[in-house]
């Protein structure tokens, strides 16, 4: 079967569809079920999301930070882990009423989230936020959804059921030293449950007045005492967001997700997952096009699918190793550029204490990435096929200078990449405990972000007669970064997380005059190329806090503060990116959660924003500060029947968050005061 059979290019959702094609598999996987199946599935006690929520809700501050993270390696809890780390987890993702990955991410410190319409987000941390922010990794299950062609990442394909969700990892800061490249500023690793703990039927649905409709299906079974599945399917359907005046922006979109997760404990030591997911959908937009540079509205297209095998084999409590494998396939098709992009991916990594007081963590890896780029009169590409390889190693080292109270860690990662080569990202981090409550940390890293598909040979036609054109001899963009932090546990029912940090940067990206020194001139009248003649730092900090107040109240208050200065070389002709990239992130962010647990099997949880004003330059417009607030108040009428009614940017009728990039043709547009109601059955 062809892949465009599977994936056509005009999508599979369209605007009135309903998802009875997600339902169907669903029901006829119910049907065949053997009444063997049916006796062991009831013989062992199913794991089931309304219990691992109710487990969470009970938690103490002392268990909430010392939750276990493996974003930066080994196994650890937060609290002893030196670095700035968060994590969101399934109780707060479904509290938050979030409907997308960008939206549960809103409340975390340090974190700065733009909607730009109804399917675009800028998603960045420490700065330099942007439609493609190019200095924050992002990955699903270890698999990276980071674009190689503008860098960034499309955030209207990325996610998977909420519900699946177990938790969602965030670095704030380099994580280079593990994950490699473009790993600058923040890494994100959002993580899917076991199919063990999603056994039985799942099925939520609603709709409301920005978020239209959606319905979201998952059936959980076992195949034998050791051998776990489950499938599942999505369906959603946004309107447009508003224009600042009025009227509306056609940016409105649908899309549909399906996949399946297996896990086999094959034996005690060994266990196998393979999962696969498969999206499609349509986004309306509208584009400035070349020639005649006027608004067109595009249906958009986009498709795609992956599949993923691990391997995890545990020798001990201290030492294990895994192996992985993906393959990931993804379509976009726009009025302004078209790509198909197909990518291979293998890791492997093996964790050990080779000496008394001594934790090793390496691994090798590679990736390869083909595309065929489409070109049109707006962006057309100097090479329209290319095949990128990148092959990688790490070494990490933990020592216990004092056990149990000061450790060091040194490591490194090795890149070679077919735009710069060979590149080396070390670090170093150092933790002292001096009590059970209270943490130091420390850490000094190089980072690095490699060039991008579109930094290397686009061609990007502009009014009024402008063309960008890409730079083939661009280095990689450096960062040295400091940071220090302290956690403590004051009292049994608060705790603190401040963090500082201060990053130097250098070569970074700039768009200079004149035609670029590696591709030929095509238009002859205002030719601008990129560079990197841009330097500078960025500098700041957070405060976060978890405060029990009750056993049925809990606040969670932060605040963070970010100072940008950047330069232009001598001999720089760019006048505006220094501009646009200390306009696009705010100075000041302040957030607070309060979740409240009533009697009768009723939640009230609420958010309340603020975040400091845009100073973008022209031709973006300017977002001014806002104060916003979010609620949800829930209501489980039965133990595995929950409704739910949820507000969305409730202290404004609108307001503005982020200006779109120059590539699209809408004015600023408002994201909207939303309303949504919800109902999720479990059986």
């Amino acid at each position: 079967m062809r892949w465009s059979e599977l994936f056509p290019a005009d999508g599979f959702i369209s605007s009135k569809s309903v998802p009875v094609a997600f339902i169907i598999p669903f029901l006829a996987l119910a049907e065949t079920a053997t009444a063997d199946e049916a006796a062991r599935t009831n013989a062992v006690p199913a794991v089931r999301d309304d219990a691992r929520l109710k487990k969470l809700s009970s938690m103490s501050v002392e268990e909430l930070i010392n939750q276990k993270v493996t974003i930066l390696g080994p196994t650890e809890s937060i609290s002893k882990t030196p670095a700035a780390v968060s994590v969101v987890t399934q109780e707060d993702i479904q509290r938050s009423g979030a409907m997308n990955i960008p939206e549960a991410l809103r409340y975390l410190p340090g974190m700065d989230v733009g909607q730009i319409d109804a399917s675009q987000w800028a998603v960045s941390s420490r700065g330099f936020n942007d439609q493609f922010a190019n200095k924050l990794l992002v990955l699903q299950d270890g698999r990276s959804v980071y674009t190689p062609l503008f860098g960034g990442v499309f955030w209207d394909v990325q996610g998977a059921m909420l519900e699946d969700i177990d938790r969602i990892e965030v670095v704030r800061g380099p994580g280079s030293t593990l994950w490699g490249a473009n790993a600058v500023n923040g890494v994100i690793n959002i993580l899917t449950k076991n199919a063990r703990d999603t056994q039985g039927w799942l099925v939520s649905g609603g709709g409301g007045s920005f978020d239209r409709g959606f319905a979201n299906g998952r059936y959980g079974g076992m195949l034998s005492d050791d051998l776990y599945y489950r499938v599942y399917g999505t369906y959603m359907n946004h309107d447009d967001t508003p224009l600042p005046a009025g009227g509306t922006s056609h940016t409105d979109w649908q899309a549909g997700r399906g996949g399946f997760r297996i896990d086999w404990n094959k034996t005690v030591d060994d266990l196998l997952t393979l999962q696969a997911d498969a999206y499609g959908g349509e986004i309306h937009e509208m584009f400035i096009t070349a020639p005649a540079f006027t608004p067109t509205a595009d249906d958009m297209h986009v498709s795609g699918g992956n599949v993923l095998g691990r391997w995890t084999h545990t020798f001990s409590d201290t030492a294990n190793f895994k192996l992985q494998a993906y393959f990931d396939r993804t379509y976009r098709r726009t009025v302004v550029f078209t790509e198909p992009r197909n990518t291979f991916d293998v890791n492997f990594q093996h964790e050990f204490d080779p000496i008394d007081r001594n934790h090793m963590i390496w691994g090798l890896g590679y990736r390869g990435t083909s595309d065929s780029e489409g070109n049109t009169a707006t962006v057309s590409w100097d090479q329209a096929h290319r095949t990128e390889n990148l092959f990688s190693g790490f070494i990490q080292d933990e020592v216990a200078l004092v056990r149990n109270r000061l450790s060091l860690t040194l490591g490194t990662k090795i890149e070679d990449n077919g735009y710069t080569g060979f590149e080396f990202e070390p670090g170093a981090r150092l933790l002292w405990t001096p009590t059970e409550r209270n943490t130091f940390w420390g850490a000094i890293s190089h980072a690095i972000r490699t060039p991008s598909r579109s930094d290397n040979d686009v061609i990007f036609n502009q009014p009024p007669g402008i063309t960008v054109y890409g730079n083939a001899d661009l280095p990689s963009e450096r960062l040295t970064a400091y940071e220090i932090g302290y956690r403590t546990e004051p009292l049994k029912q608060a705790s603190f997380d401040f963090t500082l940090f201060y990053n130097d940067y250098d070569r970074l990206r700039s768009t200079e005059f004149g035609p670029s020194p590696t591709q030929p001139l095509s238009t002859p009248f205002f030719p601008l190329h990129f560079d990197d003649k841009l330097f500078g730092a960025a500098y700041g900090g957070c405060v976060s806090m978890t405060w029990r107040v009750t056993e049925w109240w809990q606040l969670q208050p932060n605040y963070s503060y970010l100072k940008m200065n950047l330069h232009t070389r001598p001999g720089s002709t760019d006048t505006t990116t220094v501009t646009t990239e200390e306009g696009e992130s705010p100075e000041n962010q302040f957030s607070l959660r309060s979740m409240m647990d009533f009697p009768h099997d009723i939640t009230f949880d609420c958010g309340v924003r603020y975040v400091d004003r845009l100073a973008m330059p022209a031709p973006l417009t300017p977002v001014q500060s806002y104060v916003t607030m979010d609620a949800r108040v829930a209501w489980h009428v039965r133990k595995n029947l929950e409704v739910s009614v949820v507000g969305q940017s409730l202290l404004q009728k609108r307001h503005a968050e982020f200006s779109p990039t120059a590539i699209l043709a809408n004015p600023q547009t408002d994201v909207p005061r939303s309303i949504y109601g919800k109902i999720t059955w479990q059986f």
